[in-house]
């Protein structure tokens, strides 16, 4: 028997391409569960041969060519892609189309371009072929042991792809953190911004770390201890958790606290840029996720940062008069910033939702992010609630628990901020979260003046507060307004 024939018996429901880390583990997470056979294929066969190796138990079946990979899966023949994003995901594509058919189905869980999807889906459903993106969160742990997962695609894909990641995704309150996003590129394009939401929790995370530090010159074991304290209360999260054993974590050769040994230059992979960048394209304000980003930036500019060390800051030291009422503030401060990304967040799925035509259930997100991913977190629970009681909420801090929340930490939150500039202490993301919440409450802004401003220079036009139509002011001469 030819090695090609032996691989067509094996007739495996689901196969993954790109057996990296995350491929390897998501291939084992699937041979984990009932009913499910895995075929593998790896651009490199010496990868392939060591996961089945290594894992006998998990029954892979593996190829060596794209012709052996497609023999060996049942109709419709599904492929989970786990590639480096851009150039290396459109090649497998390519090689896929080749020897799939009408039906069958080729799912992207890398992290790609929500656009990037779109085009990739329209290009392959013209051969009748199903494409999905699919977000996939939780990195290697959650690969292995249950991801939440965001897939978008066609409902009939959805048919035969929906069981198969139910099987894999993590559990909250028994519920699958899985559900069908939405077509084409929603998946890709909600998955886009939890990453971004992360990227704003992080820094509020690093910013509640540093003030805390700054401000009572406790250790970072010790701050471990309020970082675990926190996440016995309604900031229980998955990051509070990793923070407090980052900084216990010791390093062994110098003795000192690891996050004293780290190069503090942060990176980043783009999704936080794509959610902002995305953002501004839709007109909606995610300045928490924004200056988070803009954060990392920073922090990757040395050269800069060295030059600007002579500039002058505040003369007197930093130290709060009540150690322990100020680390209740910069709780509360932490909290309330929170509910602000969040918001801001959610606000841009709904946009994108509107944009791109996609029937986001808002709720089903906030569920399916409860467990598997990097921002789970209690609070995400609350976030669910709300959109159960009222799916149209225009705006989730406007909701009964966040209202409250807001209203109980406001004015932490304020003394925070205003502690932290009169340091000198950068806390970007606390004071652009209360920046945004303060524009939002205000019951005239500036920016009537900005439209002033912009008809004088480039008649602009304007509308006012006492009669409908637009309006222009001829600002040179006898300044009349005229109706447009």
């Amino acid at each position: 028997m030819t090695e090609a024939a032996a691989v067509t018996e094996a007739a495996a429901n689901i196969g993954v391409v790109g057996l990296a880390v995350m491929g390897a583990n998501l291939a084992r997470n699937l041979a984990s569960r009932e009913g499910n056979t895995v075929a593998v294929l790896n651009r490199s066969p010496e990868r392939t041969d060591a996961l089945v190796a290594e894992h006998p138990e998990a029954g892979f079946v593996p190829a060596r060519t794209f012709d052996q990979f497609a023999a060996s899966l049942a109709r419709p023949r599904t492929a989970i892609i786990m590639v480096q994003a851009g150039a290396a995901t459109d090649a497998v594509i390519d090689a896929l189309v080749e020897v799939f058919e009408p039906g069958d189905i080729i799912v992207d869980g890398g992290n790609a371009f929500f656009p990037d999807t779109i085009r990739r889906e329209r290009a392959v459903r013209e051969t009748g072929i199903n494409f999905v993106g699919a977000g996939i969160s939780g990195g290697e742990e959650g690969a292995l042991l249950g991801p939440s997962i965001m897939p978008g695609g066609s409902d009939e894909a959805w048919t035969t792809l929906g069981p198969i990641l139910t099987s894999i995704a993590a559990v909250a309150d028994g519920e699958p953190c899985v559900t069908h996003i939405g077509h084409d590129g929603a998946g890709h394009f909600v998955k886009m911004v939890h990453n971004g939401i992360e990227y704003a929790d992080m820094q509020l995370i690093a910013e509640a770390y540093d003030l805390i530090r700054r401000g009572t010159g406790k250790s970072p074991a010790e701050i471990a201890d309020v970082f675990a304290e926190w996440n016995r209360g309604e900031l229980e999260s998955y990051l509070i958790e990793i923070t407090a054993e980052v900084l216990r974590q010791m390093d062994a050769d110098t003795g000192r606290p690891l996050v004293d040994v780290i190069l503090d230059q942060a990176g980043a992979k783009g999704t936080g840029a794509w959610t902002v960048q995305t953002a501004l394209s839709l007109g909606v304000p995610v300045s928490g996720i924004a200056e988070a980003t803009f954060a990392r930036s920073l922090s990757s500019h040395p050269e800069q940062r060295a030059a600007a060390a002579q500039l002058p800051g505040p003369d007197e030291a930093f130290a709060p008069d009540d150690e322990a009422a100020f680390i209740e503030d910069v709780r509360q401060a932490l909290y309330a910033s929170k509910i602000v990304a969040y918001s801001q967040g959610f606000d841009e799925i709904r946009a994108g939702a509107a944009e791109y035509d996609w029937r986001i259930d808002l709720g089903a997100v906030s569920r399916i992010w409860r467990a598997g991913c990097i921002i789970r977190a209690q609070f995400l629970g609350r976030i669910a609630e709300a959109y159960a009681e009222q799916p149209e909420l225009p705006l989730l801090m406007s909701a009964p628990y966040f209202a409250e929340a807001l209203s109980r930490g406001q004015a932490a939150w304020r003394r925070v901020v205003i502690a932290a500039t009169a340091a000198g202490i950068p806390a970007p993301a606390f004071s652009s979260s209360l920046a945004y919440y303060d524009g939002l409450r205000a019951e005239r802004l500036p920016a009537a003046l900005i439209q002033g401003q912009r008809d004088f220079f480039g008649a602009h036009s304007y509308r006012r507060v006492d009669r409908a139509g637009t309006f222009h002011t001829l600002w040179s001469g006898d300044r009349s307004e005229v109706q447009l």
